[in-house]
């Protein structure tokens, strides 16, 4: 659960990075941005420093170049059980269709298969709705049979004529699997979302079989469930485990053919153990594997190369138990990393000076390993819609014993940044003095938030002796909680004068800056992803309205936040820094105290009163502003492509080029990478 999915605040870094100064004059020549559609822009990311490793350290990239790409479908399968039938089906149109391809139906057509790309499946990557199609049922049938009939997925013994029997309401009929993810909390969370980790099991079901597994009294739990599909069949409740030999068994076997070429050339002993037990899990599908590699990777600070790859994230799950297959291969950005280290050797201070109460502090911050990476690839739940920083793993007692690791995904921050072209900060703040503020000291801050979010946030507090994981307590409102309650560190320390002292920070107005950001992001700007009428159902932004709407409720006795209407237009203008900071120190009290204490009831009212509905006026407001800015509120990537230089079996330099064409590159993954069965 413990992410920065999906940009926390690139909304803002975009529209800011551009008043810093111009790039180098070599890099103005680089096309960051290449295309957009629907709600989404396409763009592409360098990886400097590659070019300074040696040849061994490029073929040991490479491989887990390879080793990410192999698991890419995994996802596709994990958020929907017909997503690899329909992309297959849809690729095969776009191949192979013999009819004219222009028009508007055509051009939905190829929209609609980009957006799946985008999402790894049918439903919105960040909303969780089904995707209209934007064409007739009439004009699909067109398209199938006027495509190659013989390169379609079809079930065994099934005719095309059944293949669109099949199809029909899976793409047409908005009210059939209509949310990938549903958090309502009075409907059964697993009937009502077509993620595919559970098949035949109702809520009520998989709480009883995965609650009968804990052991309150076990200080080193495993994550059960993380690593399977949970199906009933004849009345037996039982696990499909995703590993070598068993579910997902085809990915994983390429997946783990790379790791082992990998760990032939790896950099150092330690780097080795860390990658033979990643394969040892990968194999075994064992738990306790998983934790054994997690704390020997916790405990790789050595290694200039690094690699996240597995079941790592539980976003998709309404239960919190299941995590999605990423791979994000990586290289230590060795300047940019004395900033955020600067603030993990600080840790342990930023927990004794919390406002949170001191039974929910830890007595000693373990092991916080923080730097700025270089991605190099990415793939699975974290591609082409990535996150800017992680803090893993996810274990609390690996975390509490051995410590973390917090990343911030330096040239993907990048990436966004010179992909926009601006017009936020104008349209939405009010006042010269904050606009001035955000684009000289935008930049620091964001970098800052998530670097206190990472480093600092999710690796603070602790939870009460005796109670089960945030994710058994707080079930479906566990990731928003974790998100908010990460986030309202970093916001309470970015207005602390031990930044400055610490020389992360030239002054307080980095920090302000950063507040004026959360409040208008957190109550408006955020609100232009989402549908008119719809409710926020992803963990981050349902965590960034919680902290702006409830501060905004909190200080309106002394106007902490003023809301001003101007010309038609609404504004959140913070009018006194330091109450807002006390205010942010007391959410903070409270959500250390309901993640500690396992409280579920102020958990549900919280995230229920503040961080769901939408005041459709404002919404409506928003939509309206945003559509007149020119720039999409999503962004996703374009991979680099790796190529190894060989003379005979032996590679000799690896080189990279930068595609700029996303749909060829769909299309080349899925020539390259098709490794699971359609039907699974």
């Amino acid at each position: 659960m413990i992410i920065l999915k999906n940009l926390l605040f690139i909304s803002f870094i975009l529209v800011t990075f551009f008043a810093c100064g111009k790039p180098k004059e070599q890099e103005e020549k680089f096309v960051w941005q290449t295309e957009e559609f629907a709600d989404l822009k396409i763009i592409r990311y360098q990886i400097p420093g590659f070019e300074d490793l040696t040849v061994k350290q490029k073929e040991l990239v490479y491989y887990l170049y390879e080793a990410a790409l192999s698991g890419r479908e995994i996802i596709y399968d994990q958020n929907y059980k017909h997503n690899l039938f329909v992309k297959r089906t849809l690729e095969n149109i776009l191949a192979t269709y013999t009819g004219e391809k222009s028009g508007q139906d055509w051009e939905n057509f190829t929209v609609y298969l980009k957006r799946i790309w985008f999402s790894n499946g049918i439903h919105h990557h960040y909303g969780n709705e089904k995707f209209d199609p934007g064409f007739s049922y009439e004009y699909f049938e067109k398209l199938v049979n006027n495509s190659d009939q013989n390169a379609f997925p079809l079930e065994e013994g099934k005719t095309v004529a059944d293949l669109l029997v099949k199809i029909k309401p899976i793409i047409f009929d908005p009210n059939v699997d209509r949310l990938r993810v549903n958090q309502d909390p009075n409907a059964d969370l697993l009937k009502t979302s077509a993620m595919n980790y559970y098949e035949g099991v109702t809520q009520k079901e998989a709480e009883e079989f995965y609650g009968k597994m804990a052991d309150p009294n076990d200080k080193t739990p495993i994550s059960y469930g993380l690593n399977s599909k949970l199906v009933k069949e004849n009345g037996t409740i039982y696990e499909k485990i995703w590993k070598v030999g068993g579910m997902y068994t085809q990915a994983l076997e390429k997946t783990v053919y790379w790791l082992e070429k990998a760990i032939d050339v790896a950099e150092n002993e330690i780097q080795k153990n860390v990658l033979e037990l990643l394969v040892k899990y990968l194999k075994s599908g064992d738990l306790k594997d998983w934790d054994e590699y997690n704390i020997a990777w916790v405990n790789d600070t050595q290694s200039t190369i690094d690699a996240v790859l597995g079941f790592i994230e539980n976003y998709g799950d309404p239960l919190s138990y299941k995590s999605s297959f990423e791979s994000i291969i990586s290289i230590k950005d060795m300047e940019a990393t004395k900033r955020i280290a600067a603030i993990g050797d600080m840790a342990q201070w930023f927990e004794d000076n919390s406002p949170i109460m001191d039974e929910h502090k830890k007595d000693n911050v373990t092991g916080i390993s923080a730097k700025v990476i270089t991605v190099v690839v990415e793939a699975g739940d974290a591609s082409p819609s990535t996150p800017i920083g992680i803090n893993l793993p996810n274990a609390n007692w690996i975390r509490k014993d051995h410590g973390s690791k917090s990343v911030n995904l330096g040239n993907i921050v990048r990436a966004y940044a010179e992909a926009d072209g601006g017009g936020l900060i104008d349209e939405f703040y009010f006042t010269n003095e904050s606009k001035q503020r955000l684009k000289e000291h935008g930049p620091l801050g964001g970098d800052l938030h998530t670097d206190m979010h990472e480093v600092i946030g999710h690796a603070s507090g602790k939870i009460n002796d005796g109670v089960p994981t945030p994710g058994e307590t707080l079930k479906n409102y566990a990731s928003a909680i974790e998100e908010t309650r990460a986030d309202l560190v970093a916001v309470y320390y970015l207005l602390d004068p031990k930044l400055i002292e610490i020389g992360v920070m030239p002054s307080l107005e980095v920090g302000k800056a950063e507040y004026d950001r959360n409040i208008v992001n957190g109550l408006m700007i955020q609100l232009a992803r989402v549908k008119l009428g719809d409710d926020l159902t992803q963990a981050h932004m349902k965590n960034r309205q919680l902290v702006a709407k409830w501060a905004y409720e909190m200080g309106k006795d002394e106007n902490v936040i003023e809301k001003i209407v101007e010309n038609g237009n609404s504004y959140f203008v913070i009018r006194d820094y330091d109450k807002l900071r006390n205010i942010f120190g007391q959410q903070l009290r409270e959500i250390q105290r309901i993640t500690s204490e396992g409280d579920f009831e102020k958990a549900k009212e919280l995230i229920e009163t503040y961080g769901v509905k939408i005041d459709r006026d404002l919404h409506k407001e928003v939509l309206d502003r945003y559509s007149k800015l020119n720039t999409k509120p999503y962004g996703g990537f374009i991979n680099p492509k790796l190529i190894p230089v060989k003379e005979g079996d032996k590679i000799i330099d690896v080189k990279i080029e930068y595609p700029d064409n996303f749909t060829e590159q769909m299309i080349n993954y899925s020539q390259e990478y098709s490794l699971l069965p359609t039907y699974n």
